[in-house]
């Protein structure tokens, strides 16, 4: 079994729930989410990167110390990753998956962050399964779009809002406020750009 590999790497987590903790980064090429404002956009579209076997990840992933591997994209839910995280388990892994939602969720994982965009909605499916929600902020209408999506989740979960990062400043008061006011919600910043790393 293979997949298309965008790029995969070694650092912290930079945002939600697992902040500051030091994780191994599988990042799949593809997506049709389609987010404006996407700082990887260069993920898109599959066909420009290599397809790799599954092995090949997790014996790079066995380089490292940390025992936490993170699957994101692009969509990595546009794939079947039942073997990828089977393997990655077997290995001593604990397995976290960060997507839309707008596919279904397969392989097996400990955490599930769900991030759902208005380019193109989340499956209720998906929604049921998250462990963590976080939705990004980019105008004062994202705040009502991430108490819908709220209602969806069925299982205990945290909710983060997060800012898109070209407007931080300017939304971030909106952001606190909004907080204060509904105190499930916390706040999550890319810490990973304040401190320059991948």
């Amino acid at each position: 079994m293979s997949l298309p590999l965008m790029e995969m790497f070694y650092t912290l987590q930079g945002e939600g729930y697992h902040t500051g903790r030091a994780a191994f980064f599988i990042r799949l090429g593809g997506c049709d989410v389609g987010c404006v404002w996407c700082d990887v956009k260069e993920s898109w579209n599959a066909g420009t990167h290599p397809v790799v076997e599954e092995s090949k990840i997790v014996k790079e992933a066995l380089k490292h110390p940390s025992r936490f591997a993170v699957i994101t994209g692009g969509e990595p839910c546009m794939y079947d990753l039942t073997t990828l995280t089977g393997m990655l388990k077997k290995s001593g892994f604990e397995t976290a998956l960060e997507t839309s939602g707008a596919y279904p969720i397969t392989g097996t994982f400990d955490w599930v962050c769900v991030s759902p965009k208005k380019f193109k909605s989340p499956l209720i499916e998906s929604l049921s399964k998250a462990d963590e929600l976080k939705c990004i902020v980019f105008n004062q209408s994202d705040f009502q779009w991430a108490e819908e999506n709220a209602k969806q989740v069925s299982q205990p979960c945290r909710f983060f809002l997060q800012p898109e990062y070209s407007v931080l400043n300017k939304i971030l008061p909106f952001m606190i406020d909004f907080v204060k006011q509904h105190p499930k919600w916390r706040i999550s910043l890319q810490s990973h750009k304040t401190m320059n790393i991948p």
